[in-house]
């Protein structure tokens, strides 16, 4: 049950080939913490605002939340973090001057969660 949210800076709009991102995200997931293909859903949410330290540089954020159910141990999170932290910059166009900041967690979903 793979829940997974995308956050980026909208600077990234063009940049940012968001679909082949999740697309090549799911098999990774599959691989790393033995989730099914078909259980994993993705979601992009265009930050209308970003700000990061003094704001004078022309940087942009990816910030990749994982959601799993309970059962995988901590070791498997920090290896799919890891891998998704050097996955996301194949998938955002290098441009002159940008920094991009990529960060991702992963985290169990609350004991509540229900699929229908």
């Amino acid at each position: 049950m793979p829940q997974i949210t995308v956050d980026y800076s909208a600077s990234l709009d063009e940049d940012f080939d968001r679909r082949g991102f999740a697309l090549a995200l799911h098999p990774l997931v599959v691989e790393t913490v033995d989730a099914r293909l078909a259980a994993c859903k993705t979601r992009t949410r265009r930050a209308e605002e970003t700000v990061i330290g003094d704001d004078a540089a022309d940087d942009a954020l990816v910030h990749v939340g994982i959601h799993l159910l309970t059962g995988r141990g901590d070791e498997a999170k920090a290896r799919l973090t890891e891998a998704v932290i050097a996955l996301v910059p194949e998938y955002v166009k290098p441009a002159e001057g940008r920094v991009l900041h990529v960060s991702a967690e992963v985290h169990d979903l609350d004991p509540s969660y229900r699929l229908r």
